[in-house]
């Protein structure tokens, strides 16, 4: 069975850091670009950060760029998302994606086929 599952989230104050984790089963992630996403309540889902499944290459969305870090570990079929400088506006359920190919343009929630459960992210003091 494919499954992407999403881990690492929590209640963290801000400023403070958290690494998500986006482990797959079922299929090797090495072959594809993964993309991480978030859905905030009342807001739609919006493309956070990807990595390329080649050259490591990576894209952060404006929000997020210079706090974020996208990375993947192949050998254990595992991508991740370290976040510091977390403020309450990164509130939201993280979500792990395998996409169509790297970029900002494919970084696309309607472009996704699968969606696991999610993690929540609360920044908050």
């Amino acid at each position: 069975q494919v499954q992407l599952v999403e881990s690492g989230g929590g209640l963290v104050q801000p400023g403070g850091s958290l690494r998500l984790s986006c482990a797959a089963s079922g299929f090797t992630l090495d072959g594809y670009a993964i993309g991480w996403f978030r859905q905030a309540p009342g807001k739609e889902r919006e493309g956070v950060s990807c990595i390329s499944s080649s050259d490591g290459a990576t894209y952060y969305a404006y929000s997020v760029k210079g706090r974020f870090t996208i990375s993947r570990d192949n050998a254990k079929n595992t991508v991740y998302l370290q976040m510091n400088s977390l403020k309450p506006e990164d509130t939201a359920i993280y979500y792990c994606a395998a996409l169509p190919g790297f970029g900002e343009l494919l970084l696309r929630p309607s472009l996704v086929n699968y969606w696991g459960q999610g993690t929540q992210v609360t920044v908050s003091s």
